[in-house]
């Protein structure tokens, strides 16, 4: 009869007879070998991909026993996959002479990709502080997109997360590092690439480096040939002071040549000498000050008997 208001769902024949384990099975990850060809780099991925010893041994291993931890892509719009975590170990396949490699394939959301990726190489040894610094600078940004956003039912949750901890401090969760020296990292990637490369062949500091991240393009410019004309790199204080004077205007030639050209102090250096080296040439009966006392009259009498000795 028609007009009975009853809306009857068929199962299709794979519905009826496939079990509830064939189903969970269906929606289990799998473990797929991709052609090396169809696997392309994370876009901007910031950590470079050495050929050193680590590499060395890590082609040997693959050549031995195969890839023993599968890579995690995602599927690319331009067709093949977008690789999140795996790239050392693509270029290692590379090397073996394989053509392809085991992938796990995620659906993930552009965000989400960028976050996981940085996570999973934030556990390598030896990273570059501007690999770093670059790496939480995506990070954040994709930490700060998806609160803007947050997922269909999870609005709450979001702003709470947000609520509680500042956005830098998520970002540093992963590696132990405070939210202030997350934004520290962060403002390397204000350098120019001239100054970045000095950065990470160590020959500026990161605390230096950050004050002068806030020097203007053409004030960085003239930092670089102040630094190839004097061979001499800024110290904090003298990247401090170029600092303030950017602020106010001052910086030029004549005050960088001044700043970068001046005496530096001496490095402090305090002696310590454990008590117990030094107990066995008192009386017992000595307390710390009476030693001390005691040392400093032997040292002026031994400076006396020096300039004396001079003299003659």
């Amino acid at each position: 009869m028609s007009g009975s208001g009853i809306n009857v769902e068929l199962k299709s024949v794979d519905d009826l007879f496939s079990t509830e384990e064939s189903r969970q099975d269906a929606a289990r990850e799998k473990v797929m070998e991709i052609a090396l060809s169809e696997l392309y780099p994370f876009p901007d991925h910031p950590f470079s991909i050495r050929e050193d010893d680590s590499m060395k041994e890590t082609v040997e291993s693959i050549k031995e026993y195969g890839v023993l931890s599968p890579a995690i892509a995602r599927p690319r719009a331009d067709g093949g996959y977008e690789i999140i975590s795996g790239h050392r170990r693509k270029r290692a396949c590379e090397l073996a002479g394989l053509e392809t490699m085991p992938v796990i394939v995620r659906n993930l959301d552009t965000d989400t990709a960028t976050i996981f990726m940085v996570d999973s190489n934030l556990q390598r040894e030896n990273i570059l502080p501007m690999e770093k610094a670059k790496a939480y600078k995506m990070k954040l940004d994709a930490i700060r997109r998806r609160a803007g956003r947050p997922a269909k039912g999870d609005k709450e949750n979001s702003r709470q997360l947000v609520g509680h901890l500042e956005s830098a401090e998520l970002v540093g969760r992963e590696t132990g590092e405070s939210g202030r020296q997350v934004q520290r990292y962060i403002r390397l990637t204000e350098l120019s690439p001239p100054l970045q490369q000095m950065v990470d062949e160590k020959k500026i500091a990161v605390t230096p480096a950050v004050e002068l991240s806030y020097l203007k393009p053409e004030e960085q410019a003239l930092v670089v040939e102040t630094i190839a004309s004097e061979q001499a790199t800024p110290s904090l204080s003298q990247a401090q002071r170029m600092k303030k004077l950017s602020q106010t205007g001052g910086l030029n030639e004549d005050t960088m040549l001044s700043i970068m050209t001046e005496e530096k102090k001496p490095p402090k250096e305090d002696l310590t000498i454990p008590g117990e080296t030094l107990r066995k040439y008192f009386p017992r009966s000595f307390t710390p000050r009476q030693m001390e006392d005691t040392i400093i009259k032997l040292l002026a009498s031994w400076c006396k008997k020096r300039q004396k000795s001079q003299e003659r």
